[in-house]
């Protein structure tokens, strides 16, 4: 049997799970190979699962999108790619029913650019396409031989649709211009770094976290587990020894109904199977049995190394010592999950991996993706936000932005609480991002609440919660703009500690109306997968005259307290909320700059600044008390999850400087 020795891999998608798995097992056995690995960080995609190869001299990680025809056609040819492993896809079955445009795209059309490249460069001496066993379709109940590589492909729902047809053009390059293929066909495969929207991950974390798992029909569906590194090694070895123009299920004869998986989580977990058990309503076609014929890769040599019981605890301690390594993923643990797949994901950022950056060559013309003229026309363009809170503050601001970065934009006509037209604006304007800039603060400030308790429901309760149920619907992401002022200084976040409050720290200021009902709405906006929520403290801007800025408030106090706190300089972050929307990012972040800074230190800015003859007083909070009605919350917030994402992020005390105080400053 002849062996295979390759120089340069591209591995798409390998970010991902099983592709990290992979990749990180080629870097750690074959120092001689280079490992380049394409990704465009997705939903289900984590820079983390990488972590053990980030160190090494041949791995090269990219941020890309396998559609875009230059970038892949530059990769091959500048890093002399000579093997392909085409991971990339959009996998979970269940988004496949309610978003099956978008696996057309990723599955078939990336599929389609990743072989057309390898044709115009004709480098390549190997690309083997991962593929699933869900092409084959169900297999009946009573078989007793499974579906061999030459049975029928029967795919049953859009996902498979789209890995089958993705299989036929493979097939037709192998065949029409002799490129060398190798396609695989595998169970389901389980272990560390999965996204929680797949089975055995979500039931770990909701066993967890103590709540029932939900099993979609009556549970007595078949499926076939393998785990996560024997299946890497299948694709060592499948990369090794595999011949070109075959197929290789990569499988396991053991079988398992869905209900005694989850009946061996609970017992891992001592958990009362009968009451930790619920059984929900069934995706819209669920097949009974998958059951593949693995014979022809164990002539190769591989073999199923690791047993059922021993694979699950291993996963089980993964998950127990990794808890936050996906973030906010209650959306995936829903027993519907529909995470969001905006078209072009994350966009491409050299900050977030080693030698990003993407350079045009003139090689590049020897590859063009056609697309009629009409078309290109007729595309609506890539970006349209709509904007709800046109007369406010920060919704003011958002499309003086849009127009400086030529971003098209409409301000939203409808009423938060009204449904039917907030689903006018999005069918009229055809958005492709929704910001929530709209809510009740109270004029002039948050005491206005504590007598108008019913409006402030209305807009910062119903209103938002409609809104994001609208997007929902509509399959759109919602940037909301929330507050920090749902904390207040305690025992575990002393002040001048230095520790913040994080993103997944429960509220624990109830002072104030306002800050009950931003509470309120951010915990139940967790039960919503398409919405991103910014915490934002004490806005500031450069615009010093308007009243709403915290700069020109308290300048015009006669007395002010002196309190360090989180605060939000708007000219600085505001650009970032765009950016974040262009980024598809969701869950919660505090919206701050890092650090702290107290009334003081920002009066003797503004001293050193602007009016040299300023002068303040202080007071105390229970003097303060005295002449507000609801109290104020003081605390830090911990901004190192906005910090890691972007990295540009200037402390609190530099971005005053940055952009308030230089550009007003009075000489």
């Amino acid at each position: 049997m002849a062996t295979y020795t390759p120089k340069n891999i591209l591995i798409t998608g390998a970010a991902g799970f099983i592709a990290s798995h992979v990749a990180n097992r080629l870097v750690r056995n074959y120092p001689d190979y280079k490992i380049v690995v394409l990704d465009k960080l997705d939903y289900c995609s984590n820079l983390k699962n990488l972590i053990p190869s980030q160190s090494s001299p041949n791995f090269k990680f990219v941020k890309g999108d396998i559609g875009s025809a230059d970038l892949v056609n530059y990769l091959l040819i500048t890093e002399s790619i000579d093997t392909i492993m085409h991971f990339a896809a959009q996998t979970h079955v269940d988004n496949s029913f309610g978003n099956s445009f978008e696996f057309t795209k990723n599955n078939i059309y990336g599929t389609h650019v990743l072989l057309e490249a390898c044709k115009v460069t004709g480098q390549i001496r190997r690309f083997i396409h991962v593929s699933t066993d869900e092409v084959y379709g169900e297999t009946d109940e009573d078989a007793v031989v499974g579906n061999h590589e030459a049975s029928q492909l029967l795919p049953t729902n859009p996902y498979s649709a789209t890995k089958a047809g993705a299989e036929m053009l493979v097939m037709a390059y192998g065949r029409s211009y002799g490129l060398p293929v190798i396609t695989t066909r595998g169970n389901n495969v389980y272990g560390p770094n999965q996204f929680p929207e797949k089975l055995i991950p979500k039931f770990i974390l909701l066993a967890m976290r103590g709540k029932v798992l939900p099993i979609h029909g009556d549970g007595t569906n078949v499926r076939s587990y393998l785990y996560c590194e024997d299946v890497a090694e299948a694709f060592e070895v499948i990369l090794h020894k595999g011949e070109v123009g075959h197929v290789y299920n990569v499988g396991t004869k053991k079988e398992r109904r869905v209900i005694d998986v989850a009946k061996d989580i609970c017992k891992l977990f001592s958990m009362d199977p009968e009451t930790s058990i619920k059984f929900v309503e069934n995706r819209p076609f669920n097949d009974q049995r998958y059951f593949l014929d693995d014979q022809k890769l164990k002539n190769l040599g591989w073999s199923e190394q690791t047993v059922w019981e021993d694979g699950l605890k291993k996963t089980i301690e993964w998950y127990t010592q990794n808890p936050g390594w996906w973030g906010d993923v209650s959306g995936a643990l829903l027993p519907h999950p529909r995470m969001l797949m905006m078209p072009g994901g994350r966009q491409f950022d050299s900050e977030e991996g080693k030698d990003t950056s993407y350079i045009s060559s003139p090689n590049q013309t020897q590859m063009v993706v056609p697309t009629s003229k009409s078309s290109v026309s007729s595309q609506k363009p890539a970006l349209k936000f709509l904007i709800y809170g046109r007369t406010g503050w920060i919704g003011g601001l958002l499309g003086q932005l849009c127009d400086k970065q030529g971003i098209p934009f409409e301000y939203g006509k409808g009423r938060l609480e009204d449904r039917s037209s907030l689903t006018a604006d999005i069918r009229n304007i055809k958005p492709t991002h929704v910001f929530n800039a709209a809510g009740l603060t109270g004029r002039p400030n948050v005491d206005w609440c504590e007598s108008h308790k019913t409006e402030t429901i209305r807009t910062n309760v119903a209103g938002t919660l409609t809104l994001a149920d609208v997007c929902r619907e509509h399959g759109l992401l919602m940037m909301n703009f929330a507050t920090g002022c749902i904390f207040e200084y305690d025992a575990g976040h002393p002040q001048g500690s230095g520790i913040g409050f994080k993103e997944e720290d429960i509220p624990n200021f109830t002072g104030s109306f306002y800050s009950k009902t931003k509470a309120m709405v951010e915990e139940l906006l967790k039960e919503y997968n398409n919405v991103c929520t910014l915490r934002v403290r004490m806005p500031i801007s450069s615009d010093l005259n308007n009243p709403r800025n915290f700069i020109t408030k308290i300048s015009r106090y006669s007395k002010v307290v002196n309190i360090p706190n989180s605060m939000t300089i708007l000219d600085e972050l505001l650009p970032i909320s765009i950016e974040m929307a262009k980024r598809n990012l969701t869950g919660i972040w505090n919206f701050t700059n890092p650090g702290v800074v107290s009334h003081n230190e920002i009066l003797e800015m503004y001293k050193k600044y602007i009016d040299p003859k300023f002068q303040w007083a202080n007071f105390t909070l229970e003097e303060q008390a005295k002449v507000i009605v609801a109290p104020r919350s003081n605390n830090e917030m911990d901004a190192s999850k906005l910090k890691k994402e972007f990295s540009e992020l200037l402390p609190i005390k530099e971005s005053l400087i940055k952009y308030v105080f230089e550009p007003n400053k009075r000489t």
